[in-house]
């Protein structure tokens, strides 16, 4: 287990080491990667190549808007699909797998098509579009596993008691279900913060770009520059991985719970 830790935690280290060596210089020869001295100036440099303050803005709206979208939207999916009977059941079941199945690549082209033609496309919230179709439909059939085991007898008597659909979801389901949904709000977190091609076909003007979209630009620059290009990547990086540290706890224990 540590070895395959090793393993994932490699690029982040040589990333993080290379925004230290000095720009314009080549790149160092084999593993000799670490820097003499520690170019701490490269992390300056950064919003000098790209509005970095903008673009981060951009990104945190994005997972503002999208993030509590995509767990509403997804846990009443996931209700409605423990809620039906029979063939509904099985064909919302078979519905949410078949589209798991559709290579996200298929979808890039029909997305822009649509968004344009509403005039919804190129804005910083486009990409947050998404989240009213769920995300994915991965988190839709998590939330069914969780819902799945609450007792029928507790959403029947909630129901015979007058409670509407909506409230059964609000008052019942969404408080007992809250390990799934700290799951994917965590998930889809990571999702919108670090989401590179779905704004690269729907969001056109730089303005309006997330953050991970202008380090790609970034990377477009004089190889020389590497440095500053690796700097962008750790401040682009830093923000997801130490949310992740502050929840991991909440994390794993939702998945285990659900």
């Amino acid at each position: 287990m540590i070895a395959l830790s090793l393993v994932f935690l490699a690029p982040l280290v040589v990333m993080v080491l290379g925004s230290l060596q000095r720009p314009l210089q080549p790149p160092p020869d084999g593993l000799d990667l670490w820097p003499d001295p520690a170019e701490w100036s490269n992390y300056l440099a950064v919003p000098r190549f790209m509005p970095l303050a903008w673009l981060l803005l951009n990104s945190l709206l994005l997972v503002v808007v999208a993030v509590p979208v995509t767990v509403v939207v997804t846990s009443m999916a996931g209700l409605a699909i423990v809620t039906a009977r029979g063939r509904l059941r099985r064909g919302l079941i078979g519905v949410s797998v078949f589209m798991l199945l559709v290579p996200a690549a298929a979808l890039w082209v029909p997305r822009v098509v649509l968004l344009r033609g509403v005039g919804l496309a190129d804005t910083p919230l486009t990409v947050a579009l998404l989240a009213l179709a769920g995300t994915t439909p991965f988190y839709v059939l998590l939330f069914a596993l969780a819902y799945s085991r609450i007792p029928v007898s507790l959403l029947e008597a909630a129901t015979l008691e007058g409670l509407s659909p909506y409230a059964v979801w609000r008052r019942v389901a969404l408080p007992l279900g809250r390990p799934a949904a700290v799951a994917v709000a965590a998930l889809s977190t990571l999702y919108y913060w670090s989401t590179f091609m779905d704004p690269l076909t729907l969001v056109s003007s730089p303005g309006n770009w997330p953050v991970a979209l202008g380090l790609r630009r970034l990377s477009e620059m004089e190889a020389a520059l590497y440095p500053i290009y690796l700097a962008g990547a750790v401040i682009v990086t830093a923000p997801a991985l130490l949310a992740f540290a502050i929840g991991q706890r909440s994390f794993f224990a939702s998945v285990e719970r659900s």
